[in-house]
């Protein structure tokens, strides 16, 4: 997949799942895209076995699911990998109560649990098989120079390439976004995400759940195909360490307990892997022929799990301006970036606002915050209306 033209209508630095999609997207309405990685960009040619899961998961919505179909690699996930979530039950740290159900929302699912290397062996096949994308990996770039008509990368090895559009796709701590002088440090949280499967002892038929602790974090449990569950613990550093040294046997009791034991008895199926919680918020998502998508343009709270939702609707937003660009042939157009900065500001602010809203609300100790917040959930709970509004961003 390496060579190929040297001169490209778009580059994208960062072959993970966004970047992939959006080669794809593109490629499929007639650019000419790179794709770099400093990392080799291949999948596992072989198929887990039944009782091999992986413990990084994603929650994709439908929007999301409908926008990896349009490329086809939706289609190419095996049905037995993933899981429908048809409701979910969320709990408040004193009484609040709320349920979500895709029947009452009109939907066949409020969103599909994916394993992470499902996921991208599909979006590389995809890349693999769509005409007009080189993929330079692994390499390591070296400095973004940006002129009037183009910007050129080039790398540690003295080679160098020319686009009309540099996208950084490089995650939270992105090289890109530096190169373009764009100096903004994530937010920590103070949290740590702690993530493991498990198998339990009831079926979950489709249930998700997520608890509000009292120590300000949000324990979930997504389901996995069979009696499986992929477990997501946004807890306090301390506790997060704590978690982290238990055996197999102590971590499945502690989770189960921590969530009234909602499924039975658990099991641990794989060891518990962690990643620290950060809110990226930046006054802004381009700059003179370079745009940002992913987490290199913002970070959320995973409580709400769209995170890798956003980035696919960054993903779908900028390949639809550049496919329908008309008579504005220059993919690096200001006007064109402009647009696409003015159409992801509302989604992305919108789910940054309640998400980090929601983590301070329920990381105040006061008792009577405590008590609003949990009769807040549970009055959501009770207006229908009012519950399909909040549910549709999601969703979308």
């Amino acid at each position: 997949m390496d060579g190929g033209t040297r001169d490209y209508d778009v580059a994208i630095l960062g072959a993970g799942l966004v970047g992939l999609s959006l080669a794809a997207s593109l490629a499929r309405a007639g650019l000419q895209v790179a794709i770099i990685d400093r990392s080799a960009v291949d999948a596992a040619d072989t198929s887990p076995a039944d009782d091999d899961w992986d413990a990084r998961v994603y929650a994709i919505s439908p929007g999301s699911a409908a926008f990896l179909g349009s490329i086809g690699a939706w289609q190419r996930l095996p049905e037995a990998r993933r899981c429908a979530i048809e409701s979910m039950e969320v709990r408040g740290d004193a009484g609040g109560e709320l349920t979500f159900s895709a029947y009452e929302l009109g939907e066949r699912a409020l969103a599909w649990i994916v394993e992470n290397r499902e996921m991208h062996a599909a979006l590389v096949a995809c890349v693999r098989d769509t005409p007009g994308i080189d993929v330079l990996a692994p390499r390591t770039p070296a400095g973004i120079s940006r002129s009037a008509g183009a910007a050129e990368l080039s790398f540690d090895d003295g080679d160098a390439l020319s686009s009309r559009l540099i996208v950084g796709a490089d995650g939270v701590r992105s090289w890109t976004r530096a190169q373009a002088g764009m100096h903004h440090d994530p937010s920590p949280y103070a949290q740590t995400a702690v993530v493991a499967n498990f198998t339990c002892e009831h079926a979950h038929r489709g249930r998700a759940f997520q608890w509000f602790m009292p120590d300000g974090g949000v324990l979930a449990w997504l389901p996995l195909p069979g009696r499986r569950i992929s477990m997501v613990w946004s807890a306090p550093d301390p506790l997060a360490h704590e978690l982290l040294a238990q055996d197999d046997g102590a971590l499945a009791e502690r989770v189960a307990r921590a969530g009234a034991r909602a499924l039975g008895a658990l099991t641990t199926i794989t060891a518990p892997i962690s990643f620290p919680l950060s809110l990226l918020r930046l006054p802004a998502v381009i700059a003179h022929r370079l745009a940002l998508v992913g987490d290199a343009a913002h970070g959320v709270h995973p409580l709400a799990g769209q995170g890798m939702n956003l980035g696919f609707g960054d993903a779908a937003c900028l390949s639809s301006i550049l496919a329908d660009r008309g008579a504005v042939r220059d993919p690096g157009s200001s006007l064109l970036l402009q647009r696409y900065a003015r159409r992801r500001l509302e989604p992305v602010f919108a789910m940054q606002g309640v998400t980090d809203g929601l983590v301070r609300l329920f990381g105040s100790r006061s008792p009577w915050i405590g008590a609003l917040r949990n009769r807040g959930m549970s009055l959501v709970g009770s207006l229908g209306p009012l519950k399909r509004l909040l549910a549709q961003p999601a969703l979308r």
